[in-house]
């Protein structure tokens, strides 16, 4: 039988398994407290991207404070699973040049209709990750 505790995956797995999934949560504190919301993203050089439109909870992410974004995967048996956090100082996209790359990223809305999209960065600086069971080859 398998051995099914939990083990650290290095670095580099994690950004693999990170950059298979295209959704996540990303957790901020709005108000003290916190918030964990779900993000369509993409992972792109060394940073994860996603979209919020204005006046969402997710501004909060947006005033250069620290959030965790997490994405995890699991076998519906409990054959395998595994996670991975991304920590960091989340930061707005502004500058043209960076603006014009990341709008011709696969990000869409998921809200309907037209909204003004603003885009939040992520740096993977501190990257962390766990797993349990034989992980499917990607």
């Amino acid at each position: 039988m398998e051995d099914l505790s939990f083990r650290t995956l290095p670095r580099g797995r994690c950004i693999e398994l990170l950059a298979t999934s295209p959704v996540g949560r990303v957790g901020v504190s709005v108000g003290a407290l916190p918030a964990v919301l779900p993000v369509n993203f993409v992972v792109t050089g060394n940073r994860l991207v996603f979209r919020t439109a204005p006046g969402t909870k997710l501004g909060a992410a947006l005033s250069r404070a620290v959030v965790a974004f997490e994405v995890d995967a699991y076998h519906p048996a409990g054959e395998w699973g595994w996670s991975v956090l991304v920590q960091g100082v989340a930061c707005e996209i502004t500058d043209p040049d960076e603006l014009a790359e990341v709008r011709a990223l696969p990000l869409r809305p998921w809200a309907l209709g037209e909204r003004a999209a603003r885009y939040v960065c992520v740096p993977l600086t501190f990257v962390s990750g766990r797993a349990f069971g034989r992980l499917p080859q990607l």
